[in-house]
């Protein structure tokens, strides 16, 4: 969402002939104060973004809006920057009937009175929802309470007072909710979010890529710090007399591994049009082991492909530790081994029963047998790993028999035309 955001900034500072000014301040600040900040000039936006999964979709409180939406901390923030910026929360999140509309309701009314030039007042009308958010500030954030309650020799603030500054926060707040999930922003994003810039430039191309160049930006610029000279070594004497205070330029320069300039994404756009390739999805390179190639014409996901693999490696390497010393080991293997086949055969009751259903119940299997009955040193999922040994073997079958063997040479075949 920081990137769609840094996207409908840049489209907004476009000029009419589709190009960017040499000018143009707008930028995009990661992990600093919030989420990320909105920077356009001397203006400001501090956003908090909030994934919610479909379970738990939307705030149903006031307090939840607070705590989980963080409009506690954007509050806090706020209040520390002079009640200057505007801020916004993003959320995959839908807003309940009730007390969150009634924050929804609340800050379209208050943005009025402030874009009017009004003082701000808090109305009977939304008297209620003002006062229930103020309670769930200084619950969720130990700061504010504080400075309300005149913690540290500042005098309190009345009620009414916060309640009027609860307000004004109000006017600046925008609640941007219902946005797609991560599930389906992948597949959405291009569209909705890159492929109005492309027209604004008269531009044809892979809109995909656009929007994947653009997102890397903000993967690298999220998890930024920049440089570090002295590592993790605290900042000592930091704050002894006659240290010259920051100013404004070497604290942006400190940030700068964390920003995203309209440049930035100008470049990331073009660069993205003339080579393509560069920011396409590497292609997944299929495992062709019988083992895998069996799981994945069974259906199995590739996770379970993977982890198949990695159990089966770890049980031959038990197997080979435990033979190596002990001379009754091989007859052990070959007994447990015919009892993995047994329960193979037990799980798999039907021909047609699915890969993914199969695998499922061998692990289940697995869970159950007691570790008593297992050989030394062996756990459920070395268990599992024998019986994945076994289907390398083609012993056991994901599915209904078929020649594996040219399922693979096939693979290899399409792998090797493609490089």
């Amino acid at each position: 969402m920081a990137a769609a955001d840094s996207l409908a900034l840049y489209l907004r500072s476009l000029d009419d002939q589709g190009r960017l000014p040499h000018d143009c301040d707008g930028r995009v600040l990661c992990e600093w104060q919030e989420d990320w900040v909105l920077l356009e000039g001397d203006d400001a936006e501090l956003v908090s973004g909030k994934h919610r999964d479909p379970s738990v979709s939307a705030f149903t409180t006031v307090n939840k809006l607070a705590d989980e939406g963080g409009l506690a901390h954007l509050f806090e923030r706020w209040s520390v920057l002079d009640e200057t910026p505007l801020c916004r929360l993003v959320t995959t999140g839908g807003i309940a009937a009730g007390d969150p509309q009634d924050v929804l309701a609340a800050c379209d009314y208050f943005r009025q009175m402030r874009l009017s030039g009004v003082a701000i007042t808090v109305t009977d009308d939304h008297r209620n929802v003002v006062d229930k958010l103020r309670e769930s500030i200084a619950r969720y954030h130990s700061a504010v309470k504080s400075r309300w309650k005149g913690t540290g020799g500042s005098a309190p603030v009345s009620k009414d007072k916060q309640c009027t500054e609860v307000a004004r926060f109000l006017s600046m707040l925008r609640l941007d909710h219902g946005k797609p999930q991560r599930a389906h922003i992948e597949y959405a994003a291009p569209s909705m979010f890159a492929q109005p810039v492309l027209d604004r430039l008269a531009m044809s191309g892979r809109v995909a890529v656009v929007w994947e160049a653009v997102v890397r930006l903000f993967r690298a610029r999220m998890r930024a710090k920049g440089p570090i000279p002295s590592a993790a070594l605290p900042a000592v004497m930091a704050y002894r007399v006659g240290a010259s205070v920051p100013t404004a330029n070497d604290v942006e320069r400190d940030l700068a591994a964390r920003i995203v300039t309209m440049s930035d994404i100008d470049i990331a756009i073009r660069t993205a049009l003339a080579m393509p390739a560069g920011y396409e999805p590497v292609q997944r390179v299929p495992l062709t082991t019988r083992l895998a190639v069996k799981m994945n014409t069974g259906g199995c996901s590739d996770n379970a492909v993977e982890r198949a693999e990695h159990l089966r490696m770890e049980y031959q390497d038990y197997w080979r530790d435990r033979i190596s010393g002990d001379a009754l080991a091989r007859v052990e293997q070959r007994g447990f081994e015919r009892r993995l086949l047994r329960i193979n055969d037990e799980a798999n009751d039907s021909v047609s029963v699915a890969g993914g259903v199969l695998w499922r119940r061998l692990q289940q299997r697995m869970d159950e047998l007691p570790s008593d009955s297992l050989p030394a040193g062996m756990d459920a999922d070395l268990a599992l790993g024998g019986l994945c040994e076994w289907a390398n073997r083609c012993k056991v079958w994901f599915g209904q028999r078929f020649d594996v063997d040219a399922v693979i040479a096939r693979l290899r075949a399409e792998r090797e035309a493609a490089s």
